[in-house]
């Protein structure tokens, strides 16, 4: 809350610590909660789950499927995609994360599959480009969902895999977050960064994360390649 200078609305009751998110789960995000006067608004910390919904689906059932298949959007794309447009216009959010794992490919340095734990070299959580959108159960029940934005991976971390997650300075989140704000070219400019990979570090870790049953700090803990894999 103080990172992302949060002064609006707080869920009730924080998640539990989740080291290995998959897609449906809950996770943060911070929005925009409206204007309070002038050029300023108040950002929320909200909890919703991971995977937009598409809003044209009508069967929960559906809804649980699209998700798992839209928790990231391409940015090179993202404006046209029936899935993620409307919302790239008009609901923008950032997702904070402590880190994200990758898992590295056959183009890549590394043995396919290797999974690599991404974080900041400062300590603090990373701030990543995100949409998100409200779906309407035939029930009448509303499930918020979200989805993170990606673009072609640079550096050091396209040794790894081809793709990142479109990171988001701090000196942008006013503009990002703005409901106002529905001109594409402009959106697509903010997502363009001359060090995309910026404070990015990455280190491999423990095949343990493979399975969504394991959890716990230690699966990001850093290994040395070729060690013996005792963590579980």
């Amino acid at each position: 809350m103080e990172q992302f200078e949060v002064t609006g609305v707080t869920p009730r009751e924080a998640l539990p610590q989740n080291w290995n998110i998959a897609p449906t789960n809950e996770i943060y995000i911070i929005r925009s909660s409206g204007f309070n006067g002038g050029d300023a608004f108040s950002r929320d910390l909200t909890t919703l789950s991971w995977g937009l919904i598409a809003p044209w689906l009508k069967e929960m059932s559906e809804a649980r499927i699209s998700q798992s298949r839209a928790i990231n959007a391409r940015s090179e794309s993202i404006h046209e995609k029936p899935t993620f447009r409307d919302a790239f216009r008009r609901t923008r959010c950032l997702i904070p994360a402590e880190g994200y794992y990758e898992w590295a490919t056959a183009l890549g340095a590394y043995s396919p599959k290797q999974p690599f734990f991404i974080t900041s070299d400062n300590s603090r959580q990373l701030s990543i480009a995100g949409i998100w959108s409200a779906w309407q159960s035939p029930e009448g029940n509303i499930i918020e969902s979200a989805s993170v934005i990606t673009r072609e991976a640079v550096g050091e971390l396209a040794t790894i895999h081809s793709r990142m997650p479109v990171m988001m300075p701090r000196e942008r989140w006013d503009a990002w977050l703005n409901p106002s704000e529905r001109d594409i070219p402009t959106l697509q400019n903010l997502m363009q960064l001359d060090q995309p990979a910026a404070h990015l570090v990455a280190h491999p870790v423990s095949g343990a994360v493979n399975s969504v049953s394991n959890n716990g700090k230690d699966l990001t803990r850093a290994i040395t390649l070729g060690e013996p894999e005792t963590l579980f």
